[in-house]
Parts: structure tokens; C-alpha cells; sequence
């Protein structure tokens, strides 16, 4: 389980590719090592990843086939960087909302609105998950717990566009700073959202 706060970001300093396969080895520092032990899960751009070796610094971790195809990890070259969190433990502060790390799709951020102290960014969902998307709800994008803060009907392929607003230490903490248009981020929608609505939709089903 995670949290959606990111606690910073790591360069990927290699990536080893192999058929339908790869490893990354993302440098991690020393605050983020803490206690880790090769099993553990860490969030990589919200993709939970496990820890499959550790020398030194140098944290590797394995990205099977599915993995390369739902997100956005499997562009990332080495000298990049990815959003970083470590599994939550029991007794710690949730400051975001619950997230598995199971990202469902990605989105390209289409349109950013600056301002003086804070960033608007507008991003397009497939059709097949923007009904899971509402104004002030929960959503993770690249592993970021997120505010929805409006929603737009999409003219291409009758999906949906909305936007996140982004405070400066967001874009000081997260990868996010550095997108620009027509980049993908991974998206994670909220579960018990997801539940209540798909469990809505087999009721009314039912009744036809």
C-alpha cells in the first residue's frame, strides 16, 4: 500500500533490456535506503516495483512485459528521473489517499496553465476509465495523490480531459515539473471510486 506522497525523486542509471523484459537501476539516497532489504516494494512514477538487488546506492528493480505496456517506465533511459515512495507502514501518516501501485492506463498531459505560485496541468483519459473521474476526487498520476480539479468532455474517442492543480513544492518534489506537452504520466484511479461505480453500474444493469 502507498500513500500517493511522494518522498523525492531517483535517476535511473541503467537499464538493462532484455525480450519483453527490463531492470532498472535507480540510485537511490541514503534517506530513502532506510531499513530497505531486497523484496521490499517501492513506488516507481506510482508503479509498484520490487527490489530485486541492492550495491550500495545502486537499488535494482525488474519491469515484466505488462508492466512495459501499461506505463510509462518502460521509455525511461538512463539520466531520468522517477517519482519515489516506499510502501507505507502501519502507524505512519497518510497524508494523500490509499494506492495499490496498480496503474490502470496513461494520460498526455494536452494543455498547462501557468500562474504565479502554482500550475494547472490538463490531462486526456481513454474512454474506458473516464468514468471514474470526478470533480474533487482522488487520483494518482505518476504516483502523486492528486485533486481532481475539473473535468471536460474530450472530443477523441469520447474520453474525458481534467486537470490538476500543482502547488511549488509538488513541482519541487516530483518529476512532474518537468513534463511537457504530449508527455504521458501513469494514472491510478481510486479504488473504493472504481468499486462504487462499477458496483452502481451492474445494479442499474440489472434492472433493464
Amino acid at each position: 500500500m502507498f500513500t500517493g506522497i511522494v518522498q523525492g525523486t531517483a535517476v535511473v542509471v541503467a537499464v538493462r533490456e532484455l525480450d519483453a523484459f527490463r531492470t532498472h537501476v535507480v540510485e537511490m539516497p541514503a534517506h530513502m535506503r532506510d531499513g530497505l532489504e531486497i523484496g521490499a516494494s517501492v513506488a516507481h512514477n506510482g508503479v509498484c516495483l520490487t527490489v530485486t538487488a541492492i550495491d550500495d546506492d545502486n537499488v535494482s528493480f525488474d519491469l515484466m512485459r505488462e508492466t512495459l505496456r501499461l506505463t510509462n517506465l518502460g521509455a525511461i533511459a538512463p539520466g531520468q528521473c522517477v517519482n519515489i515512495e516506499r510502501a507505507a507502514r502501519f502507524g505512519d501518516e497518510i497524508g494523500g489517499h490509499a494506492m495499490s501501485g496498480h496503474v490502470i492506463c496513461k494520460a498526455k498531459l494536452v494543455e498547462i496553465e501557468e500562474a504565479p505560485n502554482n500550475r494547472r496541468l490538463w490531462f486526456a483519459l481513454p474512454k474506458k476509465v473516464s468514468r471514474f473521474v470526478f470533480e474533487k476526487g482522488y487520483i494518482g498520476v505518476d504516483g502523486i495523490s492528486l485533486t481532481v480539479a475539473d473535468v471536460r468532455r474530450a472530443d477523441e474517442n469520447e474520453g474525458v480531459e481534467f486537470s490538476v492543480n500543482l502547488i511549488p513544492e509538488t513541482l519541487l518534489r516530483t518529476v512532474l515539473n518537468e513534463r511537457s506537452l504530449g508527455d504521458e504520466v501513469n494514472i491510478e484511479i481510486d479504488p473504493q471510486t472504481q468499486v462504487i461505480v462499477e458496483t452502481v453500474e451492474r445494479v442499474l444493469a440489472s434492472r433493464v
